[in-house]
Parts: structure tokens; C-alpha cells; sequence
């Protein structure tokens, strides 16, 4: 089985190793997932392993879901087979075979995690255990928005001078434009828009710590994303 969880990023901090270095250090909750499904060649084309974490709330009996964190009907269907609808039973009835399902409550975030799923079932709880003997990590997470910036703040331009002849456009990128051949601008420049927001992998972060019972992993450096993102975290293919 490819080795990886989900989880959220806590925050940074420091620890200090056998020789008193401070080593920064991003905490990372991780798991327990559960296995929500699992991909074969034969049936999806491809293997991999759907996991979930943490558990979504249920709508009160009483009124009726009110909020995108409370679970869908078509969620719980997706994760248990004990929902008492007119499908179930029509196919219950006809004899057609109930694909396993994990029993468990619908997962807030779930993703899939390709690679070899040879010995992972249905409904088994993975941990951060799992990672104690694996020296480094890719942590994948989404990077924090900042919004349409310009492009002082998103490419690091060093802006105009400040001097005179310069007048309200010290922070503008200048002038960008072509000759009289190509007579325009080519695509993938430089310039302001969206900054942030996207997904990021950051490769091949040394393993620090892992503490299985609080369910805490500790990687060497920086993660992408706020605290209490979620985060995937798989065992890095980098060589060297």
C-alpha cells in the first residue's frame, strides 16, 4: 500500500534534537482516515485508496440540513449501507451484490491516494503509525489567498524610482510592451492577478517525530496553507 494520510496543519514550532540544535518544525494532525474505497484495475482502471478524515456533523431529525458542514443524505449513502431508501431495497430484492461500505460517519475531507492497494480493505482505520519508519514526506496542501496583488508583492518586481520624473506610479511594473515587432505580448508573463489559493507540494520534508497517540506528525520546515488547513501527506519519491 502507498504510504500517506490526510490531515490538517496545527501550526510551527521548534524542537531540539540529541545535540541541542533547534530544528523548526510544522506540526501536522494526521489521521486516524478511514477507507472509504478501493480502486482496482479491473473494475476503475487504476489502484488507488480513498481515505476520509474527520467526521461530518448530522442535520438534527427535528429540521432539515441548514449547512454546507452538516452531511448530505447522498454522503451517509456513500459511506454506510444502512440507509432505509426504496433503491436499496429494490436492489436487494433482485439479488444484486451490496459493494462493501466503511460504515462510518461522511468524511469532511476525502481524497484519493494512487498507488499499490494490495492488503487495504473497506472500512480499515489507517494511522499515523504507519509513517514511523519513513524518513521523508510530501506534504500537499492549498496555499493561503492573498487576492489580486500586484506585481511588486507577487513577483517581487522592485517598482519605479522614487525620484523626480516619476509621478503616482512608483509601485507599477513599467513599461512592458513589444516593438513594432511582434507588435504584442506574449502569454505567461509577468504581471499582477491572482496570488495564493493554489495547490502546492512541498517535496521531500525530512520526518521528525511521530506521535501516535495524540495522532501528531513532525516535519522539518514549512507547509503550505493556514493552520487547520487540510493537508495530504504521502511518502516522498525523491531520490536523494
Amino acid at each position: 500500500m502507498v504510504k500517506g494520510l490526510l490531515g490538517r496543519k496545527v501550526g510551527m514550532t521548534q524542537v531540539y534534537d540529541d545535540s541541542g540544535r533547534a530544528i523548526p518544525v510544522t506540526v501536522i494532525e494526521a489521521g486516524p482516515c478511514h477507507v472509504l474505497q478501493v480502486r482496482t484495475p479491473e473494475r476503475d482502471g487504476y489502484e488507488a485508496v480513498q481515505l476520509g478524515f474527520l467526521d461530518k456533523k448530522r442535520p438534527a431529525a427535528d429540521r432539515p440540513r441548514s449547512r454546507s458542514s452538516q452531511s448530505r443524505r447522498s454522503e451517509r449513502g456513500h459511506v454506510t449501507s444502512r440507509l432505509n431508501s426504496k433503491r436499496a431495497k429494490r436492489r436487494q430484492s433482485a439479488g444484486v451484490q451490496v459493494v462493501p461500505k466503511a460504515e462510518c460517519e461522511p468524511q469532511r475531507f476525502v481524497r484519493e491516494l494512487r498507488g499499490a492497494a494490495a492488503g487495504v480493505e473497506v472500512g480499515q482505520v489507517v494511522t499515523v503509525g504507519q509513517l514511523a519508519d519513513v524518513k521523508a514526506v510530501d506534504v500537499v496542501g492549498v496555499s493561503k489567498g492573498r487576492g489580486y496583488t500586484g506585481v511588486m508583492k507577487r513577483h517581487n518586481f522592485r517598482g519605479q524610482r522614487a525620484s523626480h520624473g516619476v509621478k503616482k506610479a512608483h509601485r507599477q511594473p513599467g513599461s512592458m510592451g513589444m516593438s513594432a515587432s511582434p507588435s504584442r505580448s506574449f502569454k505567461g508573463e509577468r504581471r499582477a492577478g491572482q496570488y495564493g489559493n493554489a495547490r502546492v507540494t512541498s517535496r521531500n520534508l525530512a520526518v521528525v517525530r511521530v506521535d501516535e497517540q495524540r495522532n501528531l506528525l513532525l516535519v522539518r520546515g514549512a507547509v503550505p496553507g493556514p493552520n487547520g488547513g487540510f493537508v495530504i501527506v504521502k511518502e516522498t519519491n525523491k531520490v536523494g
